[in-house]
């Protein structure tokens, strides 16, 4: 396994791999070469590298050509640039003809954008993509679940959305853990008091709010979702329905994305109170720590809010 640090060099890392071995995986830049931290899989194959300039939209329709002549495109940028200005075309020329197109969006959320402010702050990406049939959505919760989850996109015939993040991510995984196709893995059982649920990067700090919890008398089990809008929920309502109050976490919006998934199949299978910890407005600029933290997401918040809601009468 190659050497990587954070969710864009796992990215790199992975997709040269999957070139060292199949000449089929080509990866499509729309000037986002060193923003993936790709300069070396460019100068390795550099049959491989297609490059179209700032064009987000012109390397979606290229990607989308590329596939069917039998190529594995990789697309990978930021992911707002992706999922807003070329939705159309991952919409109408890759889902809707089901092409075989791998997408890589980096920046997201408050974590992943930080200091680069709103215009490179992505917490809309799911909610967009979680409305166009076909798309299968990973959330890797860290550098090393990114380079398996590049790994496991490339299996799958259709295309798929990686959630990525700037690099700077805690590993919660180790590096030959892989990524789960059931779409749910729990990582604490502390007890049946609440279930908490999270997804990407973030998750960190959901387990270190489970252990508050643990010193409050509230025994919480936590959970990774790192499939969203799975085609097959079958592996998360199992742990869904030992529960009778759930709360989710994410570096998104609060409509659209983890929650919302978790909301409708509770809502469908098996009632339960559900609280939602997510994004409701735009972020701003600063160090990643400090500006997660000022949108309430400190472990120790978090524990407050889930308190809060097991105890509300």
């Amino acid at each position: 396994m190659a050497e990587y640090k954070g969710t864009r060099e796992a990215f790199a890392a992975a997709l040269a791999e999957l070139r060292d071995s199949d000449p089929r995986y080509v990866f499509v830049s729309p000037d986002s070469l060193k923003a993936m931290r790709a300069t070396g899989f460019s100068a390795k194959y550099p049959e491989a590298y297609m490059e179209t300039g700032i064009s987000e939209q012109n390397a979606v329709d290229l990607a989308a050509g590329l596939s069917t002549t039998g190529l594995v495109p990789f697309v990978a940028t930021y992911a707002g640039f992706l999922t807003m200005r070329a939705c159309e075309q991952m919409r109408t020329f890759v889902a809707y003809p089901n092409l075989n197109v791998k997408f890589v969006g980096i920046n997201a959320g408050l974590y992943g954008g930080e200091r680069e402010g709103v215009t490179h702050q992505f917490y809309e990406d799911i909610g967009i993509l979680a409305n166009i049939p076909n798309f299968t959505l990973f959330t890797p919760a860290d550098g090393n679940q990114t380079y398996h989850a590049v790994k496991r996109a490339a299996e799958i015939d259709g295309p798929v959305y990686i959630r990525a993040g700037s690099g700077r991510e805690k590993d919660i995984y180790e590096k030959n853990d892989a990524f789960n196709p059931d779409g749910v893995t729990v990582l604490k059982q502390h007890g049946a008091d609440v279930l908490l649920l999270s997804s990407g990067f973030v998750l960190g700090r959901v387990l270190e709010a489970a252990e508050h919890l643990e010193s409050r008398g509230l025994k919480a089990t936590v959970a990774d979702v790192n499939i969203l809008y799975s085609k097959d929920p079958s592996r998360l309502l199992a742990v869904i329905n030992g529960f009778d109050k759930i709360v989710t976490v994410e570096d998104h919006n609060i409509n659209g994305g983890l929650g919302g998934y978790v909301a409708k199949l509770v809502c469908e299978n098996k009632p339960a109170l559900v609280k939602r910890i997510g994004l409701s407005t735009f972020g701003e600029s600063g160090p990643a720590e400090e500006l997660i933290d000022h949108y309430g997401f400190h472990p120790e918040q978090i524990a407050d809010t889930v308190s809060g809601f097991v105890n509300r009468n």
